[in-house]
């Protein structure tokens, strides 16, 4: 059904007064709130043309309706304002992510907490996977004479650090070794090149040096398969929504942000470049049909820099979580591509 101008504001008004009250809306309550000159009688008729349609439901407990999921749908596909954020929350995200470290790691942290912050909800950022990474540079150290650190820079400014053990000595000598055909095998490749045949090109050019090489390769290589880098900021917010004032329903989420792999494989599975918006039954895990998730995909120059996003009720505050997020997205655009124009990404050395 095509909802006219009259449907579309009073779809809108029931909508966002439920957001702010969390109680369903009735007749009187738009007409003392929302300053509209129709009677309660053809507000109600409305009301039960948009029911009718599946945009509004009843409680069985209340007179009053409440949104959909197709509702909020509709909410935020042709109704939602994506320009409700402040002058101060505009001044505070900027200097919140301006002053943060350039290190993506860091700075996806900052972007996170600062989401949650405003918004008053459950914020959870992933990594980009390890193996998408170019390596800029690689450095040996030599910690003790069976000891050895490794130390990957890559071109997302994260630095993956692991530490080696030998079974025999090595020297300072050996270490040069390592620097330098490390560097000049793997500088510019992705740490997912780092496979079978790659190894097995190291390994000749230092064929003597076969005891060394093996176990750094397999400390690399874990590296590489460690994939669930998951931030989470707000955890505790889920308590503040009468939603989760069961305990029961606040515990089958609490387990869904503390199962790390599947908070990875939600936001990884729903990020595009765009914000999207993914409502109670359009979510495809049964844990999330009664929640909604807002994420999006912080890249630049085709360079996955990871996903960032928002989970809570489907009573959520849509026009204020996307109008912050479209902000802080816009931001973190910034500061990498003047990054990357400044060759602090993708060159120099550790």
């Amino acid at each position: 059904m095509e909802l006219d101008d009259r449907k579309k504001k009073i779809l809108q008004a029931i909508i966002e007064e439920y957001i702010g009250t969390a109680e369903p809306v009735s007749s009187s309550t738009l007409v003392d709130n929302y300053g509209m000159t129709l009677s309660s009688a053809t507000i109600r008729n409305e009301m039960a043309n948009l029911e009718q349609n599946g945009y509004i439901e009843k409680p069985h407990t209340s007179a009053g309706r409440i949104p959909s999921a197709k509702g909020y749908r509709f909410y935020v596909d042709e109704l939602l304002k994506d320009d409700n954020i402040s002058f101060d929350e505009i001044k505070y995200i900027k200097q919140r992510l301006q002053s943060s470290a350039n290190a993506m790691e860091e700075l996806t942290k900052a972007a996170t907490h600062t989401l949650s912050e405003i918004t008053h909800y459950t914020s959870v950022a992933i990594g980009p996977k390890a193996e998408t990474h170019t390596i800029i540079d690689i450095k040996f150290v030599l910690l003790g004479t069976r000891l050895l650190m490794a130390v990957i820079l890559t071109d997302t400014g994260i630095v993956k650090e692991t530490i080696i053990k030998f079974d025999s000595d090595i020297s300072q000598l050996q270490v040069e070794k390592l620097n330098y055909v490390f560097n000049s095998k793997l500088r510019g490749k992705t740490l997912g090149e780092i496979d079978l045949p790659m190894q097995e090109l190291i390994m000749s050019e230092m064929a003597y040096e076969l005891k060394i090489i093996k176990p750094i390769i397999q400390e690399i290589n874990k590296v590489v398969q460690d994939n669930y880098d998951v931030y989470l900021e707000g955890r505790d917010k889920v308590f503040n929504f009468p939603e989760f004032r069961n305990l029961e329903t606040a515990r089958k989420l609490l387990n869904i942000l503390e199962t790390k792999e599947l908070v990875y494989d939600i936001f990884d599975g729903v990020a595009n470049n765009d914000i999207s918006v993914y409502i109670g039954n359009e979510n495809e895990y049964d844990e999330l049909k009664n929640l909604s998730i807002i994420v999006f995909k912080n890249k630049i120059n085709d360079k996955d820099l990871g996903t960032i996003g928002i989970i809570g009720p489907t009573r959520m505050d849509y026009s204020k979580v996307i109008s912050v997020m479209k902000y802080i997205n816009a931001v973190l655009h910034e500061k990498w591509k003047k990054l990357d124009e400044d060759n602090n990404l993708g060159n120099g050395g550790i």
